[in-house]
């Protein structure tokens, strides 16, 4: 195993946090596009995703009005050039406040604002008055009694923390102690949650070779090729992790042991330059898809295991007018057309988030899921779930193969369509995934698939409360299962 011996490597974390009790994966929304798409465009892409959690880097009075009524969780930014003015005059907040956020909430479901971006670096002169940025900001809120709905916090950039292998040893650039001390205090009185901008591709370049590939990208690696903290013999399988909790391990340097991270920043460029060899469409695609199951999978952290780590992914556009290298305008998901740059590997979440845009996603059964919960799930879909189920029967195009899971797949992918690919759509009590690849096979077509117009279903929408199936067993389908399967059908989908 190789050890983190005192090596000082630069990894830019950005951390977010998560208003819901789950774990969540979010977008940054970029501007700095040639033809950058209407604000209705826009909230059109992030609806046919289903991206529940975007970050804005500035109060855009277009986007928050076309994002209202939408249910979409917005972070704003107070940009920093407005920041010394707001963290000097207490009126100026107020003013702020008033016209970015009062103006649009609750239509606009704002739930936390960001007081600049990672000021410690890109603006330094500013440092000084950030926190009463922050603290004239959460005022202005508590006047209006939106303090408990909307949290206050800056993005921080990961170079702050210095020190950071292994993590345990992390602890923050002393220079900025005297301000970052009584922000975490602020932070840790208000709720709020420490942001961090992580990127493992920026620590894998200027690591010379001494980070593995498939550890910046959440590869999984044989046991001898994990990073471990020698201090804490806590085992490390990916860079993110290890920022992560460098973070954690640096507030507490600072006697703050109770504040989350948020990661408001997190990617991997699709493109560079001759000498950004790792900026590839695989890499990047691996990268997001493995962050994503890793975020929505509630893993957590080697110090803090089963602690969400909300993240924002850096970014839905590719920014093709930003300065720097070719890799700087290529990290988003998506061109201005809204037509993505690859389609994320998301086979295994059991959850929506899938860039997209041809509609081709399925919904099947999980490999290996239980086949009992299988069939309580099949009944249920094929009974009060309203899916119409027969093409299953014996003689019909989908009888063939014969088994549950097959059978489950047909019924799961048809409700999944059938309810618009709503979140929580494709999940059956955890025995269903979703997929890019058609499941489709000879004359059985799947909803959703090239030909196949839906007329498998009904038009009735299911009753999540009913626990009856007896339209679908009266059809010859599964009958088994007794009050197992009476149990689970009383609480699936709930």
């Amino acid at each position: 195993m190789f050890k983190f011996e005192g090596l000082l490597l630069v990894l830019s974390l950005s951390v977010l946090a998560s208003a819901d009790d789950d774990s969540f994966i979010g977008v940054n929304i970029g501007t700095d596009l040639s033809d950058m798409p209407h604000p209705t465009q826009v909230v059109a892409l992030l609806k046919s995703q289903q991206i529940r959690h975007i970050r804005l880097y500035d109060a855009d009075r277009g986007m928050l009005v076309a994002l209202a009524n939408t249910g979409i969780k917005v972070a704003v930014t107070v940009p920093n050039e407005q920041l010394l003015g707001i963290g000097q005059s207490n009126s100026t907040a107020a003013h702020w406040v008033s016209q970015n956020i009062v103006a649009h909430y609750p239509a606009t479901n704002i739930t936390i604002v960001c007081v600049g971006s990672e000021v410690f670096n890109t603006l330094p002169n500013a440092a000084p008055v950030l926190l009463n940025a922050l603290k004239f900001i959460q005022g202005a809120l508590v006047a209006s009694n939106l303090d408990r709905q909307i949290k206050v916090s800056t993005p921080i950039a990961s170079t702050v923390i210095l020190d950071s292998f292994p993590p345990s040893q992390a602890f923050f650039n002393h220079s900025w102690n005297p301000v970052l001390g009584p922000l975490l205090k602020f932070l840790q009185s208000t709720g709020s949650p420490f942001m961090l901008n992580v990127y493992p591709y920026y620590d894998y370049m200027k690591s010379n070779g001494i980070i593995p590939l498939d550890y910046a990208l959440f590869n999984p690696l044989p046991s001898n090729k994990e990073a471990v903290d020698s201090n804490t013999l806590l085992h490390y399988t990916n860079v993110f992790d290890a920022m992560v909790d460098a973070a954690y391990f640096a507030m507490a340097s600072l006697n703050v042991t109770n504040v989350p991270v948020l990661v408001t920043e997190s990617g991997w460029p699709s493109k560079g330059d001759s000498n950004e060899p790792d900026a590839t469409l695989d890499n990047a695609n691996t990268y997001n898809s493995n962050l994503i199951k890793h975020i929505i999978n509630q893993t957590g952290t080697p110090k803090h295991p089963g602690i969400p780590v909300s993240t924002y992914i850096y970014e839905l556009y590719n920014e093709d007018t930003k300065p720097g290298p070719v890799s700087e305008k290529s990290w988003g998901l998506f061109d201005a057309n809204g037509k993505p740059i690859y389609t994320l590997q998301l086979t295994n979440t059991g959850r929506t988030f899938s860039n997209d845009t041809t509609n081709q996603t399925h919904c099947t059964a999980k490999e290996g899921a239980d086949s009992k919960m299988l069939q309580a799930a099949l009944d249920w879909a094929c009974g009060p779930g309203k899916v119409n189920c027969s093409a299953l029967l014996q003689g019909q195009p989908c009888y063939e193969p014969d088994n549950v899971a097959a059978h489950a797949s047909f019924a799961f992918d048809s409700y999944y369509h059938m309810m618009g690919k709503g979140e929580g759509t494709c999940d059956f009590n955890g025995v269903a995934m979703l997929t890019t690849r058609d499941p489709s096979h000879g004359a059985c077509q799947f909803i959703g698939s090239d030909g196949m117009n839906g007329t498998f279903l009904n038009g009735s929408i299911a009753d999540f409360n009913s626990t009856s199936s007896s339209g679908w067993m009266a059809r010859g389908g599964y009958a088994g299962g007794g009050l197992l399967v009476k149990f689970l059908l009383a609480v699936l989908l709930l």
